[in-house]
């Protein structure tokens, strides 16, 4: 079907942040396939792990015990500091659990109609429920009805937040991303997960992170809520825990941890033994080559050498980020500027119709860095002369 508008080039190879074309072309991948290929293209150990488990058992059922699903709970929980786990294939089923765990608690507490409050500019996925979760008017467009229960509010607002659970017993929960990535990179106040938390625990509410594009390292850090010490209820992440090996998690903290129980939810493929096996690989090689460090110092570089280069620039708005997840704001749409980038070898793209969205692998060194910044700026002199 006619869903995605696609480039005319297809890639055939990778290795490491670099993809080559149909026609052998060489291009460096700033996008990671939108936050996916941390570990890069063609990771050696994950090649092994993937071939290893493919030739031994790639699927049985979740009806019997998998020895892969219970070492990648334990370890995930342990990197996230969650106490269970629920895998499935993808970030919007992961979303869907954790919109069901919120109907759950507000049933359990005897809300009249459990309503979740989600955020303007937010993206939780395409499924019914995710896309009503999704704060992008753009993205209802022809799908109504929508699935009931949810209440927006203006991201980064806390005060409205809390006027809107004062005002409203059926406030089970508040799902946000701690960082919005489709929305335009936008980073709140170092403040706004406490205060959400605070205004949860005020309430006997769940806090819930979408942390789908922001976890598993993007950031610099396992799960951007780590940089503000704030722990949700209900986390849930996908993209980068599989490194390209559709894997989404559920994770759940505390009472949040008990509502699920036998029948009440359930994914014929989620949580496989190849699935696992690679994103426990995945977790392990973010950990044997310290990429944690490595995203952090690198994205900082980058944002950095951005701001010295662009610092005139009067198309340029803002450049803002948190490790490998950077956007660069301009005055004007600029959705060209993908195309731009692709003619010089450079894959970016732009999101919230003006943001330049980078999303380098977290293996991304120097030499590159200096080569996206190089390009990045470039492209966006280019753009300027063709206003």
């Amino acid at each position: 079907m006619s869903t995605y508008t696609r480039k005319d080039i297809t890639f055939t190879k990778g290795e490491g942040v670099w993809l080559w074309d149909q026609n052998g072309e060489k291009y460096l991948d700033a996008l990671s396939g939108i936050a996916v290929c941390g570990l890069g293209h063609a990771h050696p150990k994950l090649a092994d792990v993937i071939s290893k488990q493919a030739r031994t058992l790639l699927h049985t059922s979740n009806i019997y015990r998998i020895s892969a699903q219970e070492q990648l709970g334990d370890r995930i929980c342990q990197v996230s500091q969650m106490d269970r786990a629920f895998f499935c294939n993808s970030g919007a089923e992961a979303n869907e659990a954790a919109i069901k765990l919120a109907r759950l608690h507000g049933n359990k507490q005897n809300f009249e109609t459990p309503t979740i409050i989600v955020c303007e500019n937010s993206f939780h996925g395409r499924t019914m429920a995710t896309l009503t979760a999704t704060g992008n008017r753009k993205a209802h467009a022809g799908f109504e009805p929508l699935v009931a229960g949810f209440i927006r509010a203006p991201f980064g607002d806390s005060e409205t937040i809390a006027e809107i659970c004062k005002n409203n017993s059926n406030v089970c929960a508040i799902f946000v991303e701690p960082f919005q990535g489709e929305g335009g990179i936008n980073i709140p106040s170092t403040t706004f997960l406490q205060e959400l938390r605070n205004i949860c625990d005020q309430h006997n509410m769940l806090l819930m992170l979408d942390e789908v594009q922001t976890g598993n390292g993007r950031t610099g850090k396992w799960f951007a809520c780590h940089h503000q010490n704030v722990l949700p209820d209900v986390m849930t992440t996908a993209k980068g825990l599989g490194n390209g090996m559709p894997i989404g998690a559920c994770l759940a903290r505390g009472a949040a941890a008990e509502l699920f129980g036998p029948g009440s939810h359930g994914s014929t493929f989620g949580g496989n033994p190849l699935a696992c096996a690679t994103a426990l690989q995945v977790l392990t090689t973010i950990e044997e080559e310290n990429l944690l460090s490595n995203a952090a110092c690198m994205g900082k570089l980058l944002v950095d050498t951005l701001k010295q280069k662009l610092t005139d620039n009067t198309l340029v708005k803002e450049i803002r980020g948190c490790g490998m997840m950077i956007g660069i704001e301009l005055t004007t749409p600029c959705a060209v500027i993908v195309d731009i980038a692709l003619e010089k070898k450079l894959l970016v793209n732009v999101t919230a119709d003006n943001v330049i969205r980078i999303l380098p692998p977290l293996i991304t060194g120097k030499n590159e860095i200096a080569m996206i910044a190089n390009i990045i700026c470039e492209c966006i002199e280019d753009f300027h002369q063709q206003l």
